[in-house]
């Protein structure tokens, strides 16, 4: 069970702090909440009810900085393979991001950038509904690989990623 001052995961949300719990009436019951703030949105606030064993499927654990590494020394490896039915696409895509899995999420990234460089070799553009596909997935999995990184920005944990691939090539 997750407890207060807890750093986690809430969906694609990302990461949050559980800095508290909190009683609320919904529809006359009194329900207890954690109230989730999101590193990355330090005006928001989520409410997530503990006793719902949905949402609680949507919280976990950060990832540990050894099992970052396993996934950035993976990355190479993992087979990226492009749908071309956009509708299937999307709902895959959809699903990918809804469960949050880190391999699902990095094949997901690849396959949208390997055809993002097809469409760009052919002057065209990546159609939207991919582009922000793209751009939650690498949220999602960015944002955590940062803050257990301790890193700030994009460019440094692609500094950090990079630099990684290449020693595994030494």
């Amino acid at each position: 069970m997750f407890q207060v001052n807890d750093v986690i995961i809430y969906g694609a949300q990302g990461v949050c702090k559980i800095t508290g719990t909190e009683e609320k009436t919904v529809s006359g019951k009194k329900k207890t909440y954690f109230v989730l703030k999101p590193v990355c949105d330090k005006g928001s606030t989520i409410f997530a009810p503990t006793d719902n064993e949905f949402v609680l499927k949507k919280m976990r654990r950060l990832l540990t900085i050894d099992e970052i590494h396993q996934l950035i020394d993976s990355m190479r490896s993992e087979n990226a393979v492009w749908v071309e039915n956009e509708n299937e696409r999307k709902e895959l895509y959809k699903s990918i991001l809804t469960k949050g899995d880190h391999l699902d999420l990095i094949k997901m990234i690849k396959a949208i950038y390997a055809h993002k460089k097809e469409r760009e070799a052919e002057g065209k553009r990546l159609h939207m509904s991919d582009e922000r596909f793209f751009k939650d997935a690498e949220q999602i999995l960015y944002n955590e690989f940062r803050y257990v990184l301790n890193l700030d920005g994009k460019n440094d944990l692609m500094t950090y990623i990079f630099t990684r691939i290449e020693k595994q090539d030494t």
